[in-house]
């Protein structure tokens, strides 16, 4: 038995291993030559100094640079404001479709289109509503006299992030969707006729038989969009540049990478928000992943 247990144990890691190999390659070397690469100085706008190694040096310069930290906390708030409004709208029309109604198929369908849309197309899309002087939301809040003026809503620090949340939920909400969808449609509906039965009213059954078998189905969605939302970059730079306090940690480390040329920094910016995504990840499959096995 123990011998015929490490046969199959040697072919599943013989039938691993190429993707394991491509992982390496892909991921892994790159992280490796990021963190090598931070403990240098590489500034290509002086290459006459070389590359001389210069330890922890470039991550007290950014844990003491202001820059850095508000960029962690304009991707933090994205962060928890987007994922959450995505949780919340995402479980609602996924149980609105899961229900039996003429039409469901062409409205899953048209839910599942801002998700099909590329980021920066989608991007581009919402840059031209929010703009302030041929934006479509400013004419009809002028038409229906809520504004007396154009409002530049991408060129405010009030607005300007928020417009940004509401880009990436209208984008990726239908992700969620389509996660918490195909959760719904494993739950028996044996569940819900026996709750019935004892006189379970319609929250009472969604929150003592929907949540609770929908949960392993919420951590992947929140894990993958969560993570997804922290290095969200594309949006961000298409909409905003990362002007007026809507810096993110990826917009921080490119333009540090790319537009001064400092790719030790840039280096020691990728590795901590390396170490920021792997917290992330533990957090979500320690803690949650705990509550879902109980």
């Amino acid at each position: 038995m123990d011998k015929e247990a490490t046969r199959e144990a040697k072919t599943a890691y013989l039938l691993v291993a190429p993707s394991l190999i491509v992982i390496g390659v892909i991921a892994l070397f790159p992280i490796l030559r990021s963190l090598w690469m931070s403990f240098y100085a590489i500034d290509l706008t002086l290459p006459q100094l070389g590359r001389p190694f210069v330890g922890l040096a470039n991550y007290l310069e950014i844990f003491t640079d202001s820059r850095f930290w508000a960029a962690l906390w304009n991707t933090t708030y994205f962060t928890v404001i987007s994922v959450t409004l995505e949780l919340v709208l995402g479980l609602a029309i996924a149980m609105l479709v899961n229900r039996p109604f003429a039409g469901r198929g062409l409205l899953r369908a048209s839910v599942l289109i801002p998700w099909a849309i590329p980021t920066v197309v989608s991007a581009q899309m919402w840059r031209w509503i929010f703009n302030d002087k041929a934006g479509i939301l400013g004419s009809l809040l002028q038409n229906f006299k809520i504004l007396s003026e154009p409002y530049p809503w991408l060129a405010s620090v009030e607005t300007a992030r928020l417009c940004i949340i509401a880009a990436d939920v209208w984008k990726t909400t239908p992700f969620m969707v389509l996660l918490l969808l195909a959760g719904l449609q494993t739950i028996s509906p044996e569940y819900y006729e026996a709750a019935m039965v004892d006189g379970a009213t319609p929250f009472r059954r969604f929150l003592h038989v929907t949540l609770p078998l929908l949960k392993p189905i919420i951590l992947v969605a929140l894990l993958f969009r969560t993570l997804d939302a922290f290095r969200i970059f594309d949006l961000v730079y298409v909409l905003t540049g990362g002007a007026f306090k809507t810096e993110t940690l990826s917009v921080l480390t490119s333009d540090v990478t790319f537009k001064c040329s400092d790719y030790g920094q840039g280096s020691a910016l990728a590795v901590v928000m390396f170490c920021c995504i792997m917290v992330i990840s533990f957090i979500f499959i320690k803690v949650l992943g705990a509550k879902v096995e109980e």
